[in-house]
């Protein structure tokens, strides 16, 4: 009934790493620019901010990303987890069929994860 309020499942930052090598795995930053120009984002990853997400990632939105899709599985992370949280579970709301918050950006370094800057 009220599945929405479920947490996302984890999926861990190093099995994220490889299916984004794979291709198997869409990557989404959803922190603000700011924190981007400061740390730089995940390799492959697409930046949508957590205010945007609804305009960037619904399907029904005209501003839909062309590269989304409900089929495909994603991956968010943020600084700590929270804001990639709220995402996933909105994504979900959306539709998506597989969501997972890794939590943060240093959870993608640990793993291996290629930073840009």
């Amino acid at each position: 009934m009220f599945s929405f309020l479920k947490p996302a499942p984890r999926l861990s930052a190093a099995e994220a790493v490889a299916r984004v090598r794979a291709g198997d795995l869409t990557l989404i930053d959803v922190r603000d620019g700011g924190e981007i120009a400061a740390t730089g984002r995940a390799a492959g990853a697409l930046h949508v901010p957590l205010a945007a997400l609804r305009m960037k990632c619904d399907p029904a939105s005209p501003e839909c990303l062309p590269g989304l899709s409900t089929e495909k599985a994603v991956a968010l992370y943020c600084a700590s987890g929270a804001r990639s949280a709220m995402a996933a579970r909105a994504l979900t709301a959306m539709g998506y069929r597989e969501v997972h918050n890794i939590g943060g950006l240093h959870h993608w370094q640990a793993a291996g994860g290629a930073v840009t800057r």
